[in-house]
């Protein structure tokens, strides 16, 4: 048994969004087979407070709450030259309590999760940088969906976060995403070679979300999940219920379509006929058990969406667009139908709340898709032979 520094972006806990189900599912496969040293930020007190659920699984426990807002974050970014997103996270309290822990534990190896953790990271230990996704590549998506002079500090960013993700992973032994795309990506832009840029997939909770008995999915409920405030969803969210759901509404004039998240963004507020903006739910099962379709409409995403994978294993039929589709090894028409665009996502959805038999036959598939694949034991196992390894 090895001790181990753990570094998250955010509180690995409740696993209830993208990042918090990756980082909770890591810290616990890892802390089964190692004593853990956990430091972490917080979104606010409230947040703050989840760690306490996190004791049966860590022996020390760091968090804090991360004050500084994006403006700051910005201003100081610019002052360093450092991302304005790993600037949000400089903590000299964070700092002491890393060097106290490298200093009275150990630590045989540090697991940093998000790059903007990696700051953190000791010269004197080897360390797995866990960068999920490409960062960088995240703002520049943004530059090129915006206008000026907002793009210009997309763009901005977007450079700064690539040159520090070329420093950050030459110094890890070796550097993490989700998907292949996203590590053949990363590799063409390093140069660094294939054992030095690896590929640790998500995977799902299949006995948590599972298809409860009875009868699902028999009301015309079209269902979006995710964070409400965090730009994709929203662009995604708004978009649907402003250009697809009019169209669907044509055919099937009794579809609804309920945003479902935490923190909607105001621009979701009296969007169109048909829509409910339910925001955060204590459990997002009973609205995916609900539901006819679930729709994941991205423009810009990176990496697996677990909100795909969720729904999926809840046996749900899923219309999503070629990018919340990339990264999910599915095949399109069988495990889920992939369209291009707001006219054929409505008519995707249309033909499902058309065709009910199709659509439980296609979340039937999903489900087995998803019982093969994406079980989170199978999907970590070569995160112990790198520790080994290492």
């Amino acid at each position: 048994m090895a001790d181990i520094l753990f570094l998250a972006h955010r509180v690995p806990y409740p696993p209830d969004r993208g990042d918090k189900i990756r980082s909770f599912h890591i810290l616990k496969h890892l802390a089964q087979r190692h004593r853990v040293h956990l430091g972490t930020f917080a979104d606010d007190e409230t947040d703050k407070a989840h760690a306490a659920a996190l004791a049966p699984f860590v022996h020390r426990c760091h968090v804090e709450v991360h004050a500084r807002g994006r403006a700051a974050s910005l201003a100081r970014g610019l002052l360093t030259r450092a991302p304005a997103s790993v600037a949000a996270l400089a903590s000299r309290t964070m700092g002491d309590f890393v060097d106290e822990v490298l200093t009275t534990e150990r630590i045989d190896r540090v697991y940093v999760f998000s790059g903007q953790m990696a700051q953190y990271a000791p010269d004197d230990r080897p360390f797995v940088m866990d960068f999920v996704d490409i960062d960088s590549e995240k703002f520049a998506d943004y530059a090129r969906a915006s206008r000026a002079p907002v793009s210009w500090l997309w763009a901005g960013e977007a450079r700064r976060l690539a040159a520090y993700e070329r420093e950050v992973a030459g110094r890890a032994v070796v550097s993490l995403f989700v998907t292949e795309a996203e590590a053949s990506l990363f590799r063409q832009r390093t140069g660094l070679p294939d054992e030095c840029v690896q590929v640790l997939e998500n995977g799902i909770d299949a006995e948590r979300f599972r298809p409860e008995s009875g009868e699902a999915g028999r009301e015309p409920l079209i269902v979006f999940t995710g964070q409400m405030d965090y730009p994709p969803n929203v662009e995604a969210a708004a978009g649907f219920a402003t250009h697809a759901l009019p169209l669907v509404r044509s055919q099937v004039p009794d579809a609804r379509f309920a945003i479902v998240g935490r923190n909607p963004d105001p621009a979701l507020r009296d969007i169109g006929d048909g829509v409910e903006v339910i925001g955060e739910v204590p459990d997002t099962r009973p609205w995916l058990q609900r539901a006819a379709v679930v729709v994941a409409p991205l423009r810009i995403a990176r990496g697996i969406q677990n909100k795909v994978l969720e729904a999926m294993a809840m046996a749900r039929p899923v219309v999503a667009s070629p990018a919340a589709f990339e990264g999910v090894d599915a095949v399109p028409g069988e495990h889920m139908l992939v369209a291009d665009g707001w006219a054929a996502e409505a008519e995707a959805v249309t033909a499902l709340l058309a065709d009910r038999a199709r659509g439980d036959a296609i979340g039937v598939a999903a489900r087995a898709r998803i019982l093969a694949r994406y079980a989170w034991d199978a999907r970590l196992a070569p995160l112990d032979r790198m520790l080994a390894h290492i």
